[in-house]
């Protein structure tokens, strides 16, 4: 569990074949300060577990379900990734409830520059839109972000809108996004909680507690 506040900014450091999938080597001194292994670690949104560590970094075994639903498979050795560990249970929850589950990815459709603020938008595909609402929390990149504006549900193509404060936009990887640029999505768990719920709901409009319809 994370709380998509971003601690610091990794480094890709080797990426070695494993399998159908790979194995990471990430430069994060920081997470691993007080890691061991079998920990989990957020890198750009994704939980990775810990499987060896150094005083400067850590390696993980990525699957490739994992690389076919995130960024996580452009990513080259030098690519810089947003680092978060797990939360603490002591600690504030700063940002919002993040499972470190990629749903889908987005492509940067614009970015407009102001003078402190900076505007993203990103598509959305179709079947995560009914998840992300004006003002709602959205993870872009392991990052907790509200949303500041969204498509009309009639849209032909959705979207949603982030403005950035200048700390995110210099503590994140989200500061040096472009318009084409591939970003991993999480929606908010309590709505994709409630849209599995709504499928499971009798004519009525009451869940349905056993196969059946009985409740």
């Amino acid at each position: 569990m994370f709380t998509g506040i971003i601690e610091e900014q990794g480094v890709i450091t080797a990426i070695d074949p494993s399998g159908d999938g790979v194995r990471l080597a990430v430069r994060a001194p920081l997470a691993v300060s007080d890691a061991q292994r079998g920990d989990s670690i957020s890198i750009s949104g994704v939980c990775l577990t810990v499987t060896d560590q150094t005083p400067e970094g850590f390696t993980a075994d990525v699957m490739k379900q994992t690389l076919d639903m995130s960024t996580l498979g452009t990513l080259a050795v030098g690519s810089p990734v947003n680092v978060e560990r797990a939360l603490a249970a002591h600690t504030r929850l700063g940002g919002h409830i993040v499972q470190g589950h990629v749903d889908g990815t987005g492509e940067v459709l614009e970015v407009r520059p102001g003078e402190q603020w900076r505007v993203i938008r990103v598509s959305l595909p179709a079947d995560l839109a009914p998840l992300v609402v004006d003002k709602g929390s959205i993870t872009v990149q392991g990052v907790s972000l509200t949303v500041s504006d969204v498509s009309d549900a009639d849209a032909s193509s959705q979207w949603f809108e982030i403005s950035l404060i200048p700390e995110t936009l210099e503590v994140t990887t989200l500061g040096a996004l472009t318009p084409g640029d591939r970003v991993n999505l999480e929606t908010d768990i309590l709505a994709r909680h409630v849209q599995r719920l709504l499928r499971f709901a009798s004519p009525d409009g009451i869940p349905s507690t056993e196969e059946g319809g009985s409740r």
